[in-house]
């Protein structure tokens, strides 16, 4: 199989499906209607059996309930990394108010979420179809694992935590580096979701073009006044906890949706990597 035929397969994806789409039905106010949630995919592929997947096991890191690509499908060779960047309409939508988020946030978290699951299965049915197995980890019940952040938790993703970090696969592919948000800042920018599919069919990786987590970080200190909770500073980064205790009011103000991404929105790394300097960035072969 073709690294390219994927590519053009997510793209079409994009481009005619209803879920990339908020209808009349769901929209939550009329100004919503009919928007688009992501634009043209980026996809990077890294290799199964890549070391740098074995530090992510460490406690500095994830720790040792992050599961390899090779435990997921012990017969793997390629990782393929999804980043879809979110449409303008979602971005500029989200700088109206900087203290809760827009319409247009909340869709893209939620819809844009289940946007993706659909993708990774259209591009699993495409593997198939190849005659190659595949895994799409955020798809199966082993994705999320247990944990004791937060007390009483309105969203998921403070009472659980994830045993395949998307964000950090996608560092490990080649996608981009980390900010101070500890957004992954790729070739299109911080600004949007990732997902990822697991697959025995060997397809060539891409270049990793940096070599330090935050190489691409101006540490310009953007996303630190945007945050509306003060969850991160220049000198300690992000603190977790605290953004999600605001994920927990947006969960309880706009119910059944939540999210917040003020510190995605309106920086220099929202649709760019804003300090390349020489390096360059993975292609799309």
């Amino acid at each position: 199989m073709e690294k390219h035929t994927l590519l053009a397969s997510a793209t079409e994806f994009l481009r005619t499906s209803p879920s990339n789409c908020i209808s009349s039905a769901i929209a939550i106010s009329q100004a919503v209607q009919g928007m688009r949630i992501f634009d043209n995919p980026v996809l990077v592929y890294g290799r199964a059996d890549d070391p740098m997947f074995k530090e992510l096991k460490q406690p500095s890191v994830i720790g040792e309930h992050f599961v390899l690509p090779t435990q997921w499908l012990p017969q793997a060779k390629t990782v393929i990394s999804i980043f879809l960047p979110f449409s303008e309409t979602v971005k500029r939508g989200n700088q109206r108010d900087m203290d809760w988020p827009s319409p247009e946030w909340l869709h893209g978290r939620i819809e844009g979420q289940a946007c993706i699951r659909q993708l990774c299965e259209r591009l699993q049915a495409e593997l198939a179809h190849a005659g190659y197995e595949s895994i799409a980890p955020s798809l199966t019940a082993g994705f999320w694992s247990q944990t004791e952040v937060g007390s009483n938790p309105l969203h998921s993703e403070t009472a659980f935590t994830s045993n395949y970090s998307e964000r950090h696969v996608a560092y490990v592919c080649g996608h981009g580096t980390f900010g101070l948000s500890k957004g992954l800042i790729t070739s299109k920018g911080v600004c949007g979701r990732f997902g990822s599919i697991i697959t025995d069919a060997e397809l060539k990786p891409d270049v990793r073009a940096y070599h330090d987590i935050y190489g691409y970080c101006s540490q310009c200190g953007e996303c630190v006044r945007n945050c509306p909770v003060g969850a991160i500073t220049l000198d300690k980064g992000k603190d977790h906890a605290l953004c999600s205790q605001f994920l927990d009011a947006t969960a309880s103000r706009f119910k059944p949706r939540y999210g917040c991404g003020k510190c995605q929105v309106g920086v220099p790394c929202e649709s760019r990597i804003p300090i390349p300097d020489g390096l360059s960035q993975s292609s799309q072969k």
